[in-house]
């Protein structure tokens, strides 16, 4: 093999570099344990090793500072607080909806130690780990039973498998939707054992096309709420009321992924949200309703299951529920939500009060934040729910505009900050949201946009 010439000034440069021991004798990782000190000191001089001999012009000592660098992001917790300045309520990468806090008070109690979930303390006896998540539900929402698992797409899978595995599951063509992660409605039935039957057309379908294609072997109605897909024009959905005769004419349970599952009075008023209603599905006859506890639930991650009595017990008595069952943290912060709820509290959740703020208080706030950040203004402007809740439904509002050239370098600089702190851009100016910012955070993003301003400084 032909060795590679390099230039006699850059083979003198690459002579020079410090030694790994060389690096971690350096002020800069005093205090960083050791096998991560190493591993910064070799991945550092690794990079200005392949940027010599790419032709770069570097300043050896930067090895000193990068290896730093690298040491302080690994120790880093890679999942960290941050503040959403978005105005995306229920935003995916930030984790959706934003817990109570006293919900965050429940799960730092159970989480310092340990927690009764599957023992009744009266009598000592063990008990059923879903009771504190139950009980509320059927209070909230009139359901005979429920129970939760770790997500929508596991609750609505369980509910296929445990009654449909080997049979049939007929589902309205319009309704084979692809949400989010690349969650298929016609793969999570197929994933579940069972066989899927699509009826009607891609725009148009009704309560007799379900009718007409029931057989010995249909196990299960499914009605998906299309989340963030919508149709217009020439279009037809079967009314649930009408399903819900459909199969009980033919002794079928009919099962609907509700998705954002709102429990109790919407959070905006006029918007026409009773379709979203997790009550109202039951009180219609849906025999089981799933739907997600994170999203206008306002809850933490979770797929919920509620309905008949009977299904709901052979959904839980199902081997596949133990591996999709939450644990300890996850049922404190579902039980609380839900008290909150089944206790007419559901305006004091974060996810609803954000989503009802009104303009004059959103306008107000950031009135408040623009006069702490110098050179900003106020503009009105439109936000989303996010979530794949309220598609279409833009959510007026009022953000704070920075006049910043270099948005991509400011972001990047609030992103790596401590807090860490995301917005958005529109006409090429970083505009922050009020509507998403917790309570106190509007005096840590003024800070971190000034901290933030002096990295992205010209030097020199």
């Amino acid at each position: 093999m032909q060795e590679v010439e390099v230039d006699p000034r850059v083979r003198q440069q690459l002579a020079s570099l410090p030694s790994v021991s060389a690096v971690l004798a350096h002020p800069s990782l005093d205090g960083v344990p050791h096998a991560l000190a190493v591993e910064a000191a070799r991945a550092a001089i690794s990079s200005l090793r392949s940027r010599l001999l790419g032709g770069d012009k570097v300043d050896l000592e930067g090895v000193f500072k990068d290896s730093a660098r690298r040491a302080n992001l690994a120790r880093k917790r890679r999942l960290r607080r941050v503040i959403n300045a978005t105005g995306v309520v229920l935003h995916t990468n930030l984790g959706r909806a934003a817990l109570a806090p006293e919900v965050v008070e429940a799960v730092v109690e159970v989480a310092r130690g340990y927690a009764n979930v599957e023992m009744h303390l009266e009598g000592g006896q063990r008990g059923g780990r879903l009771e504190g998540v139950s009980d509320p539900m059927r209070r909230a929402t009139g359901a005979e039973a429920a129970i939760a698992v770790n997500n929508n797409a596991a609750a609505v899978l369980l509910a296929l498998t445990s009654l449909a595995r080997g049979r049939e599951v007929i589902v309205s063509r319009g309704e084979l939707v692809e949400i989010g992660g690349s969650f298929r409605v016609p793969d999570v039935i197929s994933a579940g054992g069972a066989k899927l039957v699509e009826v009607g057309t891609t725009n148009r379908t009704r309560a007799s096309d379900f009718a007409d294609a029931i057989t010995d072997d249909t196990a299960v109605l499914l009605r998906v709420h299309p989340s963030n897909f919508r149709q217009v024009g020439f279009v037809q959905r079967p009314e649930r009321a009408d399903l819900v005769e459909v199969a009980a004419q033919y002794g079928v349970p009919l099962v609907e992924d509700l998705g954002s599952g709102l429990i109790g009075p919407p959070p905006v008023a006029g918007m026409g949200l009773d379709e979203e209603r997790v009550e109202l599905a039951l009180q219609a006859g849906v025999d089981l309703v799933c739907f997600s506890g994170d999203k206008l639930l306002g809850g933490p991650q979770a797929g919920i299951i509620a309905g008949k009595a009977e299904l709901v017990r052979k959904l839980r008595k199902h081997a596949l529920y133990r591996a999709l069952r939450l644990d300890k943290l996850g049922l404190v912060a579902l039980e609380a939500t839900l008290r909150m709820v089944a206790e007419g509290r559901a305006a004091e959740l974060p996810t609803h009060r954000m989503l009802g703020a009104s303009l004059d208080s959103l306008r107000a706030a950031a009135v408040d934040l623009s006069d702490r950040i110098s050179g900003s203004t106020v503009e009105a402007d439109h936000g989303v729910t996010g979530g794949g809740a309220l598609p279409g439904r833009g959510l007026p509002t009022w953000v704070v505009v920075l006049p910043d050239s270099g948005c991509d370098r400011l972001l990047h600089a609030l992103r790596m900050g401590t807090p860490a702190v995301v917005a958005r851009v529109a006409d090429n100016k970083v505009r922050l949201d009020p509507r998403t910012l917790l309570e106190g955070e509007a005096s840590e993003v003024a800070e971190a946009i000034r901290a933030a301003r002096l990295q992205c400084a010209p030097t020199g």
